[in-house]
């Protein structure tokens, strides 16, 4: 069979003057017009852009058959790399290859569900710090949720990272992050990207973005070294001890040790932040489900503090934190890939050398999988639920490249949410509408959600601690 004569069989997006004009409706709106584009090609489509030809798979079996099966054949898009390379080095994220494989086969044991499950009581500590401190000065006002959530789940990586909070003012920290993420996504649709010792404002401003978290890892790094301590607990300790199965001799380097450092840090807290806002507002928005939840965490908790066993036994938080998830993936659109052989995509063929892309926030909202997909249902993910054909639900992405983080980030958003629940009653003000999505290298909220937050009646568990109850 002739596969390049099959590639052209898949369905193509005609596009006048090269495919240019596409670069600035992708750049003004890129999930809006990956949606149009799977509207009228369901499964797969095919645009070109001058001499790149790329191809978008939506349909779950084939997301799979691509990024799980022939994982192999596939490399990151090299413009993707290249832009992460500059706030994130040579980390996980980026390299590919052997390099790639002895990282991830390092770092791998830092992120087990029984590893993850002993950083339980760091994030559950940074929660109530963060909800003792706002219990004292909400009463029924307007909370900005985003502010809230990325104070908390900054504060949950620098103890876990770290072993300890060293950061009094996190909002520089926040700042430098997000001016990284809307320059990384800019970056995407530019051709090649500035040196960042030119003189130029946006190059400026993302220097000095990395030079703040530059700092702040090199700090707590040497901060660690000066103790000589081996036997913490934390991410970064997990880090310095860490060697390759494979060749028991060999460590991080100093050089890898900042850049996995750095990309635990950002991405770390990040992308649960933003999942958190989300989360939140459609709980506010739902009342229906809160009653669910507090009711839940009411009579699993009865006043005590979340565990990783607790929360198990919340099926409608888990369900609810999967499926804003669903709706607003944190990662909206994973990074796209170079074949480099080709490429088998149901019947048809990708041939070497394009690019494939995939966009959850898309395959997570076709109505062929999902009845009323624009709405907030829980209960499609409930114990009972009719299963859910695999490759529909991909926040996290899938294959070997899957989150590395992804057990760290269900549990850190389980014990948030549990904890929210239990001391606060969340109320969507009226009249306010919901905002857009700003897609940069997460998807957040275009403008701030702002809810008002009502503290419960306060109740006592089992081991003396206080919570709430309605």
């Amino acid at each position: 069979m002739n596969t390049h004569t099959e590639a052209h069989r898949i369905p193509c997006t005609a596009a006048p003057l090269w495919g240019l004009g596409l670069l600035r409706t992708m750049r003004a709106d890129y999930l809006g017009y990956v949606m149009r584009l799977q509207n009228q090609h369901p499964d797969i489509a095919q645009v070109q852009i001058l001499n790149e030809h790329i191809v978008h798979v939506f349909h779950p079996d084939w997301v799979r058959q691509v990024l799980v099966e022939q994982s192999d054949t596939l490399i990151r898009w090299e413009r993707a790399t290249e832009v992460f390379s500059i706030s994130m080095g040579q980390s996980v994220l980026v390299t590919e290859g052997a390099t790639w494989q002895r990282q991830r086969r390092m770092l791998q044991p830092g992120f087990t569900p029984k590893r993850v499950a002993g950083y339980a009581s760091l994030m559950t500590s940074a929660t109530h710090d963060a909800l003792s401190a706002l219990a004292q000065r909400v009463g029924g006002q307007s909370v900005d949720m985003d502010a809230l959530m990325t104070t908390m789940t900054l504060d949950v990586i620098l103890r876990v990272l770290f072993g300890s909070h060293q950061v009094r003012d996190a909002s520089p920290i926040a700042e430098a992050i997000q001016t990284l993420s809307h320059s990384g996504i800019d970056e995407m649709f530019k051709p090649f990207s500035w040196p960042q010792w030119m003189p130029l404002p946006s190059v400026r401003k993302v220097r000095q973005a990395k030079q703040t978290l530059d700092l702040v890892i090199q700090q707590h790094i040497q901060a660690q070294q000066s103790t000589a301590s081996d036997d913490g607990h934390d991410l970064l300790t997990m880090l310095r001890l860490a060697r390759d199965p494979e060749n028991p001799e060999q460590s991080l380097s100093a050089q890898e040790l900042h850049d996995q450092t750095m990309v635990m840090f950002q991405a770390g807290h990040e992308t649960t932040a933003t999942a958190m806002t989300w989360w939140s507002g459609l709980i506010a928005r739902h009342p229906e489900v809160a009653e669910r939840i507090h009711a839940e965490v009411d009579a699993v908790l009865q006043g005590k503090t979340p565990t990783p066993d607790s929360l198990q036994q919340m099926p409608w938080l888990q369900a609810s934190l999967k499926e804003a998830m669903r709706l607003f993936p944190p990662a909206a659109v994973l990074m796209t890939r170079r074949a480099i052989k080709d490429v088998k995509a149901g019947p048809w063929t990708v041939p070497q050398g394009h690019l494939i892309a995939f966009t959850p926030y898309v395959i997570q909202r076709d109505a062929r999988w999902f009845e009323s997909p624009d709405e907030f249902k829980p209960e499609c993910f409930l114990p009972g639920a009719p299963a859910m054909p695999r490759g529909t639900w991909m926040p996290f992405g899938t294959g070997p490249r899957v989150c590395i983080g992804q057990h760290f980030a269900l549990l850190e958003m389980g014990l948030i949410a549990a904890m929210l629940m239990q001391r606060f009653r969340l109320e969507w003000p009226e009249g306010a509408q919901w905002p857009e999505g700003d897609l940069a290298v997460t998807l957040r909220p275009a403008k701030p959600i702002r809810l008002k937050l009502h503290a419960r009646k306060e109740i006592h568990g089992h081991d003396g601690q206080t919570a709430s109850a309605r």
